[in-house]
């Protein structure tokens, strides 16, 4: 369900045929987002109070996975897992880990362009409200200021796999 309301032309109810546009033009590709969710969240503070009084920056390291798959009912899920662990003098300060889901329908998309859609596009749109719950779960576990994602470039990461897939040796059956 979208917020914007149906053109004056339009009567209610009335949708555009599959691939149609409300001016009768082929419609482009697109995809809309039905529901988002945290499916998995951790936060540890395993020094604390001692890790709230930590002098300088502490070092910080990130890791991002996604993993997209197909539903029978034609719509496309996927998971975007951002774990953040910090330490100072090879001491754990905290570690988050949220695994935040959406549900996504696409519309008019090429096969060929599933998989960038789902990789690229669809955790642009997921990551600020993930970005969110970390940032609230360190202030909750005492760190003023909050930790703060910076932003993540999905594309370049989805150009860095398909190119370490393609430098993987071809596996060869045996007949």
């Amino acid at each position: 369900m979208t917020d914007a309301a149906p053109p004056a032309d339009t009567p209610t109810g009335a949708a555009p045929q599959d691939g149609q546009s409300q001016q009768g033009q082929a419609a482009g590709p697109g995809f809309r987002i039905l529901a988002q969710y945290v499916k998995d969240l951790s936060f540890e503070n395993p020094r604390a109070p001692e890790s709230l009084r930590v002098d300088g920056k502490p070092g910080i390291d990130l890791g991002v996975e996604m993993a997209a798959q197909g539903r029978p009912d034609g719509l496309f899920e996927l998971e975007l897992k951002l774990s953040v662990k910090a330490a100072h003098e090879d001491k754990p300060v905290f570690h988050v880990e949220l695994v935040y889901g959406g549900l996504f329908q696409l519309a008019n998309v090429q096969e060929r362009d599933i998989e960038p859609l789902l990789l690229i596009e669809c955790p642009r749109y997921l990551f600020p409200y993930a970005r969110e719950i970390i940032s609230r779960a360190t202030a909750d576990g005492g760190f003023y200021p909050p930790f703060m994602l910076d932003p993540i470039d999905f594309a370049a990461i989805y150009v860095a796999r398909q190119q370490q897939i393609a430098q993987q040796p071809v596996e060869t059956g045996q007949a």
